[in-house]
Formats: structure tokens, sequence, C-alpha cells
């Protein structure tokens, strides 16, 4: 029972974490630091969760949550689904339904990362048939497929074997060359650190809970950290004042239709997280510190450590 208390407080621990994150200042100043930290507050709220469920539900064998899984298929082997173990008349149904509920919701989360994955690579595996439809090369756009269409739009369409940058007409008519080169050194930046594979999980929350709000905020945060990365990598080799004037750009030229799995340079011109990118790169603060860093890291490491920890604690 103690590793099921212990588990459940992490879990909220979690949530409460999320929320001081996600209205935090400092991950601006950090952005691949405050990924790792997003990453490991998801995965642990993930694991304790479904760890206290399993710890409550699997309290009679004192074995951990690791070792009564494995009881309790010994004790489904020999007893089918008559379980001397939880037939307890007070708390035996309880300790039913939290298993039950451990199970329904790995398997949820399951279904939702396989789902979000599927979907993707099947709408970008159309996406490029339509491009050697309809796309071409340009000389004067080394590395990116031309896409020839009057909105503005510039994306990437992440891959193993055949990554793709795109970028419409109507961008290559607003851009000037140095705008397009900082624009295009960030979606190239997406595709060589695979972007698409750290936002993949927090996509499948939130196709798995579609209807809780706070799973749609926390995917929008790491979204827009992830484009600040990109923005880091592209003002290393292009002035900044480059970048953000292209931003404003794609901000005021409307909100062009971008293929699910793609990662655009700007993914929603509507929303304010443009003007922050804009700020920041007009504007950078100075970048977190080291001390700081080497916390955060560190106590993302032993969040993960103690969660999986308590798996095999004995109740």
């Amino acid at each position: 029972m103690v590793s099921a208390v212990l588990l459940a407080m992490i879990s909220g621990s979690c949530l409460l974490a999320a929320t001081h994150l996600r209205r935090a200042q400092w991950p601006a100043r950090g952005p691949y630091v405050a990924i790792i930290a997003w990453q490991a507050l998801g995965l642990a709220w993930g694991i304790s969760t479904i760890g206290a469920l399993l710890a409550l539900g699997l309290t009679p064998y004192e074995r951990g949550v690791v070792g009564g899984l494995f009881a309790l298929v010994r004790d489904a082997a020999a007893h089918g689904l008559m379980l001397p173990q939880l037939a307890d008349p007070r708390l035996g149904a309880l300790r039913g339904v939290a298993i039950v509920a451990a199970v329904g919701l790995t398997l949820l989360l399951f279904w939702g990362l396989v789902l979000s994955f599927v979907q993707v690579l099947r709408t970008r595996s159309r996406h490029r048939h339509l491009l050697e439809l309809v796309g071409r090369d340009d000389p004067d756009v080394p590395g990116a497929r031309v896409l020839d269409h009057p909105a503005a739009a510039a994306y990437c369409l992440p891959g193993v074997l055949n990554p793709q940058v795109v970028i419409s007409a109507g961008a290559l008519a607003m851009l000037d060359r140095k705008e397009l080169a900082a624009v295009l050194a960030h979606e190239h930046a997406h595709l060589r650190q695979r972007h698409d594979l750290v936002l993949l999980p927090f996509s499948s929350l939130k196709r798995a809970f579609p209807r809780v709000r706070f799973m749609a905020t926390c995917y929008n945060s790491v979204a827009l950290l992830i484009e600040m990365c990109a923005d880091d990598q592209a003002r290393r080799a292009h002035s900044p004042r480059e970048l953000a004037t292209a931003l404003v750009r794609f901000g005021t030229a409307g909100n062009p239709t971008v293929p699910a799995g793609a990662m655009a340079v700007v993914p929603n011109p509507d929303q304010p997280e443009v003007l922050t990118r804009v700020s920041r790169l007009l504007n950078p603060g100075a970048r977190l510190s080291r001390t700081t860093s080497t916390a955060v890291l560190l106590g993302s490491a032993a969040l993960m450590a103690t969660t999986l920890g308590l798996w095999n604690l004995p109740m």
C-alpha cells in the first residue's frame, strides 16, 4: 500500500510540475533542457499512474508491482479468474477495478501512440506521392521541393529514407533570399534532429485524452519549445532578424493547409506563440545557466529512477 501512495503522489506531483513548467519563463532560455523535463514528467506521470493502480490492486501479493504482476499471472494460470489472493469480500472488488483501470490506461496510451504513428506515416506517404506529381525542384532553392501554390507555406516531412523540405511558390514570392535561407535552415533543423519523434508522445497523449484541455496545452508548450530549438539552429548560420521577419510574414499571410505529420515554420499563425518566437529572436535573453541546466537534468533523471524503483518496492 505504501508504494501505491507514493506512486500516486508522484503522479499528482507530475501534473503540478507540468502546470508550473508551462507557465515558467526559463524554458525559453533553455528549450532543449525544458523538453527533457517535459519528457520526464510525461513518462513519469504515465508510469506512476499505472503503477499506483497496479500497486493498489496487487497489494495482497506483497511483492511490489513487478513481482505482483508475475504472481498474478501465476495465480491466474493456476486458478483462472477465481483469484484467491483478490477474493477479499471487502476490498476485492476495489482491487479488481484498480487492476482493470491500470490495464485500460496502458492500452489507451499505447493505442494512442500507435494510432498517431500510423496516421502520420500514412499521411506523409500520401503527401510524398502528391509531391512527386505536382512538386518540382528549383536550382534557386536547393534541398527543397517547390509546390506551385499561391498560399505562403514552408514545412518539412520527416522520415528516415526520404525526408523533404517543401516550400510554396507563394512563400518564394513573399521572402527575400536571406529570409528564405533562414526558413530552410529552420526546417532542415527539424529533419536533422527528428523533432517529430520528440513531439509524437505528446501528440498521442492529446489523442488519448481529446477532451482534456490540459493535455492539449502541454502539447502546445512542447511544440513551441521544439520550434525554438529549430530557431536556435537556424540563427547559428543566419541573422535572427531575417528569421524573425520571415516568421512575421508567414504569420500575416494567413493559415495555409499543412499535412498532418509535417512540421511548418509557423504551425499556426493565429497563435500568440509566433510573437513569442519573434520577440525571443530579436531580444534574446541570457541562456540558461549550466547550474540550472544540470539541476533540471539531474532532477529529471532522479524522477524517472524513483518512479521505476517504486515499481519494485514491496507493498
